[in-house]
């Protein structure tokens, strides 16, 4: 039998932080992102949510501030200040505030053009641990989780307690 993320104490059962999925996806997640924000801030003046903001601009210009949420995961309220401090700066362009279609100024794609090198540096750092074969697998397997989340955020049946 396969373990799982429980472990018990004497108190009752209690996850097993070494096994606990959600909890390594986060806590790896978290962690890269303080680190990546904080190398960006230091050499670009940009945090990781300006980052992922640009990153996906990059990947499809002339997209909605929605879609951007849709793609990257980020709530609508991050994305809009971090697109308003782009704007600011002149590294973002785009139209009305409620279905812009924003766009990289050529600032903001020099700026990304920097940044994703930092950023391809990081992964590789990251993944030298793993196996060619290995990385791929775990691309595989991390999109095959993706595809799940809608799985995980339906509806559950709670046991109340008496």
């Amino acid at each position: 039998m396969p373990k799982s993320g429980l472990a018990k104490v004497d108190e009752g059962p209690v996850l097993d932080l070494d096994r606990y999925v959600p909890g390594l996806l986060t806590w790896l997640a978290n962690k890269l992102s303080r680190g990546a924000s904080a190398v960006y801030r230091r050499h670009f003046d940009v945090g990781i949510n300006d980052w992922r903001v640009i990153a996906q601009l990059a990947v499809e210009p002339r997209i909605s501030a929605a879609r951007i949420c849709q793609v990257v995961g980020l709530d609508k309220a991050v994305v809009s200040r971090s697109l308003a401090g782009l704007e600011a700066r002149g590294l973002v362009a785009g139209g009305d505030a409620k279905r812009r279609r924003v766009v990289l100024t050529p600032a903001g794609r020099a700026l990304h053009d920097r940044l994703i090198l930092v950023a391809l540096e990081r992964e590789r750092r990251l993944l030298a641990c793993l196996t060619a074969a290995e990385r791929e697998t775990l691309i595989d397997l991390l999109g095959r989780l993706h595809e799940r989340l809608p799985a995980v955020g339906g509806p559950l049946e709670i046991v109340a307690d008496d």
